[in-house]
């Protein structure tokens, strides 16, 4: 067996006819015969190329609106017959079966489909039959065949065969075949997931997960660990979709930040007001709304100065000058919005490693979505987190109910502390966090960290009491003791929002009473690990 085989016949059938031509003519003036089915033949023959129908090969038309065309031994004996085989090759003259050295097909447009909303029957429609089993087909057999499934490959196929005088390396068409497999697979992984819940199956037998490579990393979270990023094709505004205006290339942790603070800062309503969220390392070192976005910066920053360097900023409107220009004065990794002015770009551009993302939207942070957990041995599947409580879920369980302006104070912790790693004791005044205390090992631990923190900043603004002073507390799940709920208090917390449904609420109750504080529960937690 040689390792370098020629291309003389390729089959084209293509639902992105992007580069459709050019290919068509570059492998026309290379001499290979070229076969096509349906409107890629019609566009082929349109641009002056010589065609020959597949229903011309089988000796069958077209047929039940295009489901059968391809699935025939004329086409998949063409692309499955082993070339020094000579049972195969007998079989091949026998019947007249002329081999297929390339295939180019992409697939129908099963996700374009699910992204806009179409209903059962026509995504139904947009399942492929014919083209996974060609593209199968031809990369179990890629000893002798190619197979191209993205556009993107089309200039890497010419490459291989000008380097090669019309023929392509045996290692070349294994690239395809890999690529190839991933491809149906994915597109698998598609029709079965939106299938599972279109029928409502929530916990399906087999599920099946699939990517697409975005970007190769330099790195995982430390220098020792290989990584890269996949789009999951939902298009859901965030750092996977965002264009990157200037700065260095973006690394896992990168990433991985900027998709928390986008998250986080998605919570809050752009047209009720501003909304500001500075991430380090996955959790909130300061959150706040405003009149504009630089106030809404400045209260954020002013929560915790020392953790938002080089921390990653989300903001829920476009980035303006103002709030550029405060932005600067620190070092910062990644600023993400919905859009930027021209001024606000001009400001950027003096700090060229400075990450600009530009999402055009926010993400829907109630749209259901999947979440995904690696374990040893399997994958953990949940709901993402998208609950939501309103005012009117709220629960009084005390002597002394919030005022309204408490009551605000407490939804906006309420909203910080779901993205916060747990234990979360979240500390929020005026629609500002003052104090975050995150991933503790018991509640009273983290309600003393965000204490310090709160302290601490008092201390650098020149203020003679704690930012925490007269604030509302968030907890993400229940008090199990009163031990933390009266360190909350202690540091100037005068109410306090937590789920509730503890063995000892009546203990925290009363000693919510003892201190003099309001108290709400909202009947669901916000566990983040």
């Amino acid at each position: 067996m040689t390792d370098l085989h020629p291309v003389r016949r390729a089959l084209l059938s293509v639902s992105d006819k992007t580069g459709l031509l050019d290919l068509g003519k570059a492998l026309a003036d290379r001499g290979v015969e070229l076969l096509s089915t349906g409107g890629t033949a019609k566009a082929l023959r349109d641009a002056g190329l010589t065609v020959k129908d597949v229903s011309e090969v089988t000796g069958f038309p077209e047929m039940m609106d295009g489901r059968v065309k391809t699935l025939h031994p004329m086409v998949h004996g063409g692309l499955l017959a082993l070339r020094d085989n000579d049972t195969h090759v007998s079989a091949m003259t026998e019947h007249g079966i002329g081999a297929i050295d390339l295939l180019v097909v992409n697939l129908y447009p099963f996700e374009a489909a699910l992204a806009r909303g179409a209903d059962y029957d026509e995504m139904i429609e947009n399942i492929d039959i014919g083209g996974p089993a060609m593209i199968r087909a031809a990369s179990k057999n890629h000893l002798f065949v190619n197979v191209v499934t993205d556009v993107e490959d089309y200039d890497a196929l010419l490459g291989e065969l000008d380097a090669n005088d019309g023929q392509t390396s045996y290692a070349f068409r294994q690239r395809l075949s890999q690529i190839a497999y991933a491809r149906t697979a994915a597109y698998d992984a598609a029709v079965s997931t939106w299938m599972a819940g279109a029928i409502a199956e929530p916990t399906p037998r087999r599920r099946a997960f699939a990517g697409e490579l975005k970007q190769t990393l330099r790195y995982g979270e430390n220098s020792h660990q290989q990584a890269a990023f996949y789009t999951d094709g939902s298009n859901r505004p965030g750092v996977a979709t965002a264009v990157q205006l200037q700065g260095k290339e973006l690394s896992y942790n990168n990433i991985n930040d900027t998709d928390a603070a986008f998250e986080l800062v998605a919570e809050f309503d752009p047209a009720e007001s501003a909304a500001v969220a500075i991430i380090k390392h996955a959790n909130p070192c300061g959150v706040a709304k405003g009149a504009t976005l630089a106030e809404a910066y400045q209260k954020a920053f002013d929560c915790d100065r020392t953790s938002a360097f080089g921390g990653i900023v989300a903001l829920n409107q476009p980035l303006d000058a103002d709030t550029a220009a405060k932005i600067v004065e620190i070092f910062t990794e990644v600023v993400i919005a919905p859009g930027a002015s021209d001024e606000a770009k001009e400001i950027f551009a003096a700090k060229k490693n400075l990450r600009l993302l530009l999402t055009d939207g926010l993400p829907d942070a109630r749209a259901p979505l999947t979440a995904y957990k690696q374990v040893a041995g399997g994958l953990l599947v949940q709901d993402k987190d998208v609950g939501y409580v309103g005012m009117e879920d709220l629960k009084v369980v005390t002597e002394k109910a919030p005022t309204e302006e408490q009551m605000q104070d407490l939804l906006f912790a309420w909203k910080v502390a779901k993205h916060v790693k747990s234990n979360a004791i979240v500390y929020v005044k005026d629609n500002a966090t003052v104090g975050v205390g995150a991933g503790q090992m018991s509640r009273l631990d983290s309600a003393n960290v965000a204490a310090a923190k709160a302290g601490r900043m008092a201390a650098e603004l020149g203020l003679e009491e704690s930012l925490a002073k007269g604030c509302a507390v968030a907890s993400d799940a229940f008090f199990p003791f009163a031990d933390g709920l009266l360190e909350a208090a202690a540091a100037g917390g005068t109410c306090v929002i937590q789920p509730g449904g503890s063995m000892r609420d009546d203990e925290v109750i009363k000693a919510a009473n003892d201190a003099g504080l309001a108290m709400v529960f909202t009947g669901m937690r916000h566990f983040r690990h």
